[in-house]
């Protein structure tokens, strides 16, 4: 628009101009090796106006000729773009189909094209999983990533996502942990970490990231004291496989008093020691978590603990039947310790006891074992037999 208004300034001087200089032309020598040229004033102003307007012609026709080209170089990409699109609608398709080989196919062919090249390469890389092509599948993780220079996360989830899938648990977790560093609280993240913890044993690693979880709302209460405590009982079946008894009482005094009070907690850090032979230590604990609330898990483990001073148990026992009452539990129970220390007698009235409020196979075997040291086999058959019958009723397809 600004070279039409010069020109037409230039016009518009020449035609008022024009008149007043015909007389007064004055006179233009351009000269050279070979050409003299000579014209007036008036000549080479209206030869630079030709000029000009050539000038323009020609950037006219060139911008022309170029949009043209860019034109069609758009209805090219365009297409390609279209294609891409119906590509990755029908590919969503085969997805609900369950037809991984052809979501593969469409979605990764004209992916530079679609709407987002990077979804398409990821879920072509995770459908190419789901067919068993491993190669293939990195093949499109490569090319994500890629293609994502500015956010690496999707191409990092879908890769630990893969590596799950193929058991590579190890792998899978050495990547898990590089995308906590960024992204400690992404939810998809914090699942995938829970199950590659869980495969390789990284039970603090576990405890570490359940409070993240808690936050996210990824896991109710009860789910998340059930991972606390495969967390806890992993974490002491290390400490007895390193160290054995010595290395397990070690791990149990780091913890905190919290820990040290949970009833679950107490019930398997005996049973471990009780598999160590360390009855001292585990009587120690049992004791001390009846004191502070009666705990049957506590109480099953009192029978089992081989103890210098078995006395200190059954007092023990005999103060939770004092406050809680003869259970049939608490009865079973003391007819076992008294079955360790050879009083038959006594221990048979509790067997009774506990058999008159609830029948249970094992009080019946127990029972008879105590008739037989009393010597009287009559009775203790029918106890094996009362037992036995007890047992076939209870799994009739045994």
């Amino acid at each position: 628009m600004l070279r039409v208004l010069i020109l037409f300034i230039l016009l518009l001087a020449g035609i008022v101009l024009g008149p007043m200089l015909a007389g007064h032309q004055g006179y233009v020598l351009i000269q050279t090796d070979n050409w003299n040229i000579e014209t007036s004033v008036t000549g080479l102003v209206i030869i630079l106006i030709v000029a000009l307007m050539v000038i323009l012609a020609v950037e006219w026709l060139l911008r022309r000729l170029f949009r043209t080209g860019k034109r069609t170089r758009g209805w090219f990409t365009g297409r390609k773009r279209r294609r891409a699109q119906r590509q990755t609608r029908d590919a969503m398709i085969k997805l609900a189909e369950g037809d991984h080989k052809q979501v593969e196919k469409l979605l990764s062919r004209d992916a530079d094209h679609a709407a987002d090249p990077l979804a398409n390469y990821l879920l072509a890389a995770e459908a190419a999983q789901q067919r068993g092509d491993e190669i293939r599948a990195n093949q499109h993780l490569e090319r994500a990533a890629e293609v994502s220079t500015s956010n690496q996360i999707p191409v990092e989830i879908t890769r630990a996502r893969i590596l799950l899938a193929r058991t590579e648990y190890h792998a899978a977790r050495h990547c898990i942990d590089r995308l906590l560093d960024v992204a400690p609280r992404h939810p998809e993240v914090l699942r995938l970490a829970e199950t590659a913890y869980l495969k390789t044993g990284a039970w603090q690693a576990l405890l570490d990231i359940l409070p993240s979880m808690e936050k996210e709302r990824l896991v109710d209460e009860t789910q998340l004291q059930s991972l606390q405590e495969k967390a806890w009982l992993g974490m002491m079946s290390q400490a007895m496989a390193d160290q054995g008894s010595q290395g397990l009482k070690q791990w149990w005094k780091g913890q905190s008093r919290k820990t040290r009070q949970d009833p679950a907690l107490q019930a398997a850090m005996a049973t471990h020691l009780i598999e160590c032979n360390d009855g001292e230590a585990a009587q120690e604990i049992v004791l001390t978590g009846l004191k502070r609330q009666y705990d049957e898990r506590l109480v099953l483990l009192l029978p089992r603990i081989s103890s210098q001073s078995p006395e200190l148990l059954e007092k023990a026992l005999r103060q939770q039947i004092k406050q809680h009452g003869a259970t049939p539990l608490l009865n079973s129970t003391l007819g076992q310790m008294l079955m360790r220390q050879g009083e038959w007698q006594a221990a048979s009235e509790a067997f009774r006891q506990a058999l008159s409020q609830r029948t249970d196979a094992f009080d019946f075997a127990w029972l008879a074992d105590c008739y037989e040291k009393m010597h009287r086999p009559e009775e203790a058959a029918k106890m094996r037999r009362e037992g036995l019958l007890l047992t076939l009723k209870q799994h009739p397809e045994q």
